[in-house]
């Protein structure tokens, strides 16, 4: 149904000059602060973006997102905890 999607946060050192990411994919969050960008591109064309987007004079640095890959669904084998912690 949805396409697969990756994630990468993008470093840069102009924050006005990052909102032209968005020709690349979908610009989820522009920190202005750390100076950074969180894009979301279609899977299959991940890695021809990125060397895309590290050609661009305004990127320091592109780190790939593990959001995707991270365990969301738990299961109920370990013991509840919080009778150690009441009062």
């Amino acid at each position: 149904m949805f396409p697969d999607r990756t994630g990468f946060i993008i470093w840069v050192s102009d924050v006005k000059a990052a909102r032209n990411l968005e020709k690349y994919g979908s610009l989820h969050y522009v920190s202005r602060k750390m100076q950074y960008a969180v894009l979301y591109v279609n899977a299959e064309r991940a890695e021809e973006t990125m060397k895309n987007i590290k050609r661009l004079n305004y990127v320091k640095k592109i780190e790939r997102s593990y959001r995707n890959e991270i365990k969301t669904e738990y299961s109920g084998e370990f013991e509840e905890k919080t009778r150690f912690y009441g009062m």
